[in-house]
């Protein structure tokens, strides 16, 4: 009997599971908006696909937070409520402040460059009022550190609140600005040092800016946000 611990050969996605992830990148980029209604036949013309992948894929974010079913009227992108936002962005910080402080215990000069040349592109991306790509960076820079942290199940903790912790950073990039980046900044000379409790310390500072900016951000919002149909534009990839 097979006992070996080599990794299984990898399958391709499924169609589902692409349209899936599809999905998810065009809410966390903003494309749609919290309380969209979605429309299938909208949404499999938008990605290129049939009807049904699109509402299986609906069904399985459905279950996983991301959209909302409303029988007899259909599908709209979740709206998340403080307290979900509230909860996962405190979750994320324990995790982080935790990744920060083992990066700065166990990280190589070849990490350390890593986040440094993540931290000028996304200081390049503010300058240039890109947001998606500072988003983007600043992910790649979060997922570095906890990378450098050594910890496989911190990683994997880590890595299954960063896709939605993206979603509740892009609405208040612009906001944060260069500042972010400033903090970024910080936490690398942290990190290079080798001090564990500034790592820390720093970490902890800069992801409760993003949740008190998140939260001033949602508090001026109106209770029900204004649903929108979907835009006919193709996403960049599915």
């Amino acid at each position: 009997m097979l006992v070996s611990d080599q990794a299984k050969i990898p399958r391709p996605a499924t169609l589902r599971e692409s349209v899936i992830e599809a999905i998810q990148e065009l809410i966390v980029s903003g494309q749609l908006k919290p309380g969209q209604h979605l429309v299938e036949s909208e949404l499999a013309e938008l990605l290129g696909v049939s009807r049904q992948p699109v509402r299986e894929a609906l069904q399985q974010l459905s279950g996983e937070g991301w959209v909302d079913l409303h029988p007899g009227q259909g599908a709209f992108v979740h709206v998340p409520t403080l307290q979900e936002a509230d909860q996962l962005l405190a979750v994320r910080a324990l995790l982080e402040t935790e990744s920060a402080r083992l990066a700065a215990l166990n990280a190589s000069a070849e990490g350390v460059k890593e986040l440094r040349d993540l931290c000028l592109r996304g200081r390049a991306a503010v300058a240039a009022d890109d947001v998606d790509a500072a988003v983007a960076t600043n992910s790649a820079l979060h997922a570095q550190v906890v990378l450098l942290s050594g910890n496989k199940v911190l990683a994997e903790l880590a890595a299954q609140v960063a896709r939605r912790v993206r979603w509740y950073h892009t609405p208040v990039a612009r906001q944060r600005g260069m500042t972010s980046w400033d903090e970024h900044q910080a936490l690398i000379s942290a990190i290079e040092a080798g001090d564990a409790d500034r790592a820390a310390h720093i970490m902890r500072e800069h992801t409760e800016h993003t949740r008190s900016s998140y939260m001033e951000q949602r508090a001026g919002e109106p209770v029900e946000p204004v649903q929108k149909p979907v835009r006919r534009r193709r996403p960049r990839s599915i």
